[in-house]
């Protein structure tokens, strides 16, 4: 919030945002003592506790960037007139939701879609999305050169996206241990690129042809 106070009106061409959702009433959890119980003891629960976006955080949100992509539109409550359902390929299990949900703003579509895209196999923060999401993402409702947003940058995966897509990126992340670890896992990939990546690639990646 106190970035993005300092940000001028439409600043930001798209904003990608994953805000938490933990509290009690925002989970639901208020008379389910079993859901209570998971939640607390969910890893990092300390970081989605009571810290839901406040009306002044989407007053902010909306006032800096042109156009959103929200995940977890369903917990909110926010008006949209499109979305996008992200399949995990997830089948079978009770621990991990199948599916999220994110809002798309009608500057982008006013139409649904579905996205199938496998988790990435290694993680680092619980509600980490593989990098193979957002580069959909940004090929389908971003054009070159545009800047993006990310308010919630977490493990990092839009950051790394935006990199190997050729997108101008700005996030902010409050908590340090993940904000060090993103910014080592972005190192170590940013390298790895330069080094063994061709360049014709690279050039792939820009005109949005791969994943």
């Amino acid at each position: 919030m106190e970035f993005m106070k300092g940000v001028p009106d439409n600043h930001y061409d798209l904003a990608i945002v994953d805000p938490p959702y933990g509290s009690k009433d925002a989970i639901g959890i208020v008379n389910n003592k079993n859901r209570a119980k998971q939640a607390t003891e969910r890893t990092n629960y300390k970081l989605f506790k009571n810290i839901e976006p406040s009306i002044k955080y989407w007053n902010e949100l909306f006032r800096i960037s042109k156009n959103q992509i929200i995940w977890g539109v369903n917990n909110f409550g926010l008006k949209h007139k499109g979305f996008i359902v992200w399949d995990k390929k997830i089948r079978g299990s009770r621990r991990y939701s199948w599916a999220e949900v994110a809002m798309i703003s009608e500057g982008l579509a006013t139409v649904s879609t579905i996205c199938q895209i496998g988790s990435d196999d290694y993680k680092f923060h619980p509600t980490q999305k593989p990098v193979a999401l957002y580069k959909w993402l940004l090929q389908n409702y971003a054009k070159p050169g545009q800047t993006i947003f990310d308010s919630h940058v977490g493990s990092g995966s839009i950051r790394i996206a935006c990199h190997d897509l050729g997108f101008d990126f700005e996030g902010c992340e409050i908590d340090a241990d993940y904000w060090k670890a993103q910014e080592q896992r972005f190192q170590t990939h940013a390298a790895q690129v330069q080094l063994f990546e061709p360049a014709e690639l690279t050039a792939q990646y820009a005109q949005g042809d791969l994943l």
